[in-house]
């Protein structure tokens, strides 16, 4: 692509597919979408601003820099993931996933307390929120905890049974968690549809719904939009008949199907959507304690307003982004994840006003509440790599000493 500089984004999509030989639908479908949309972004109708679609297609083109895409040489190099395994803990839990057992748990062999597994569980996803390098300390814990969910629920049945499948199901909703961004798709398609298929065993409309949430997280990182809605919008037609009489938790779980769509519809574009969704998520915030935090996904009156700023964002809407982000203590949110990356949304709107100063001081404050969320999130990583690239002589060394340490190559 050397001799094609003055190329748009587009342009040099075509440019690669037609050198590597690909039709329009075959690269289109390595990308997990149509035909037509490819269209439209070779032909520069359709802008391209997903980070996630930037780097399918680069690995679908087998290219190994988001610059070849971008044009943007003078900046750091952006690699694109062309393997399986790109953190330390994958591995392990890789094996945990993929080996689990089929036998049933012999009769002699000591049953495990659900309750006690569902206790562990619980403690995991508190380790997630709570600590600034989340993806390593819980993806340690992660492969004992999925063989062992997976044992009681071989070993057990009726009651306790159903218990344990809450327990797994819940446990396969934090492997994705943990895993999201740096796991092989594969996985992430495996983890997601055992937490579904869990909860649905159980036949527990609370677990199905958070199940739902986590398969829409799924959906929508990997560029299936429309999907995710339809997964989060049915969870929640699901869950909406009991809230009424409903624990806590179980409306808790609804308003984050709420946020969750305000932030798929946003990044479409859908302005009056977002805001009806995240007006729906407000209420139920409303209806429940000042106090209240869902354990895993943290929803709650900290987290609605979060989102918000999140909406506004993704809607390119950086002056009203930044406004709410300065109403907001973000003190009172217990997740150190949640946190850094409101900041991380924080900068993105500053990037869209052109301010680099504010953006840097911001993700340099992400970076120091949660370090592996800057780290392993496209968003935040998209952003320091803008930075890095945009950044004035004046702060050149200290955007690049912030994109080294996310593990951005900057020489």
């Amino acid at each position: 692509m050397d001799s094609h500089d003055e190329l748009s984004l587009g342009e040099r999509i075509r440019a690669l597919r037609e050198s590597r030989g690909l039709s329009r639908p075959q690269l289109a479908q390595l990308c997990g979408r149509g035909p037509d949309w490819l269209k439209k972004i070779e032909s520069g109708e359709r802008p391209l601003r997903d980070h996630t679609l930037l780097l399918r297609l680069g690995a679908a083109l087998q290219v190994a820099d988001l610059a070849v895409l971008t044009g943007s040489a003078d900046g750091p190099a952006q690699p694109i993931p062309l393997g399986r395994l790109s953190h330390p803990g994958i591995p392990e839990v890789w094996a945990a996933v993929m080996n689990r057992a089929l036998a049933p748990v012999p009769p002699s062999a000591t049953q495990p307390d659900p309750a006690l597994l569902q206790g562990r569980v619980d403690q995991s996803w508190a380790l997630w929120h709570t600590s600034g390098y989340n993806r390593s300390e819980v993806g340690a814990l992660l492969p004992a905890l999925i063989r062992d969910g997976e044992a009681a629920v071989r070993g057990l049945d009726g009651e306790q049974r159903r218990v344990a499948l809450v327990a797994l199901s819940d446990i396969y909703r934090l492997t994705g968690q943990t895993t999201a961004y740096i796991a092989p798709a594969e996985l992430a398609w495996v983890v997601a549809d055992r937490a579904l298929a869990a909860a649905q065993d159980a036949d527990q409309p609370a677990a199905i719904a958070a199940a739902a949430w986590n398969m829409g997280n799924i959906l929508r990182e990997t560029s299936y939009p429309d999907e995710a809605l339809r997964v989060v919008d049915e969870a929640a037609d699901l869950i909406r008949p009991h809230l009424d009489e409903a624990p806590e938790d179980w409306r808790g779980i609804y308003g984050a199907l709420q946020l969750h769509a305000a932030v798929t519809v946003a990044r479409e574009g859908r302005e009056g959507d977002a805001w009806r969704y995240w007006d729906k998520g407000d209420e139920v915030a409303k209806s429940l304690p000042a106090s209240y935090v869902h354990s895993s996904t943290v929803f709650g009156r900290a987290n609605v307003d979060f989102h918000a700023v999140s909406v506004a964002t993704d809607l390119r809407k950086a002056q009203k982004a930044i406004g709410l982000a300065e109403d907001i203590d973000p003190d009172v949110m217990p997740s150190r994840e949640r946190r850094a990356r409101l900041w991380v949304e924080v900068a993105r709107g500053h990037l869209q006003r052109g301010d680099r100063t504010a953006a840097l001081h911001v993700m340099k404050m992400a970076r120091e509440i949660a370090a592996e969320t800057v780290s392993y999130t496209p968003s935040a990583r998209q952003a320091v790599a803008e930075l890095w690239r945009s950044a004035p002589r004046a702060m050149r060394k200290e955007a690049g000493a912030l994109a080294a340490g996310v593990g951005i190559v900057t020489s």
